[in-house]
């Protein structure tokens, strides 16, 4: 598969790929945990953009953002099938998003990254501040990001 082979598509629940993002986000960031599907869906779904990195109707990337005031908001739920991981498709759909989110007059973005993808989130400018912390049983990091405008 080549980088060309993606489309990424920004959707919303009731789109006929949200399922399969849902499936996606369960199988790569709460199943390995042992969480239930239930624990896949946040109540602010409907008010966040979803972009998807997907092959046909085959889901293999996503990245949400919920916006929090008018400049910005929180990326979560980031996920890549694991066969795809370490291949730049995270890189890809963080690029993706941060250049829609530029558009729409976001200037900063931040998240809570899990430990282990500190590193992930600093080759693409983001910084950690505050303290460590425990989310899904897991550490997690404060990272923050200013886009440029």
């Amino acid at each position: 598969m080549g980088e060309a082979d993606f489309e990424f598509t920004f959707i919303q629940p009731g789109h006929t790929l949200y399922e399969a993002e849902l499936e996606l986000r369960f199988r790569v960031l709460r199943e390995p945990l042992g969480h239930t599907r239930d624990a896949v869906k946040f109540p602010f779904e409907a008010q966040s953009l979803h972009l998807v990195a997907h092959q046909g109707d085959s889901v293999l990337g996503c990245v949400l953002f919920h916006p929090e005031d008018s400049h910005g908001g929180r990326l979560f739920q980031m996920a890549v099938t694991p066969h795809l991981q370490g291949q730049r498709l995270g890189a890809r759909l963080v690029h993706a998003l941060e250049a829609e989110l530029v558009r729409r007059g976001v200037t900063h973005v931040h998240l809570h990254a899990r430990q282990t993808v500190v590193p992930f989130y600093e080759r693409l400018g983001y910084s950690v501040y505050a303290e460590a912390f425990t989310e899904v049983g897991i550490p997690h990091r404060h990272m923050e990001k200013s886009l440029a405008t």
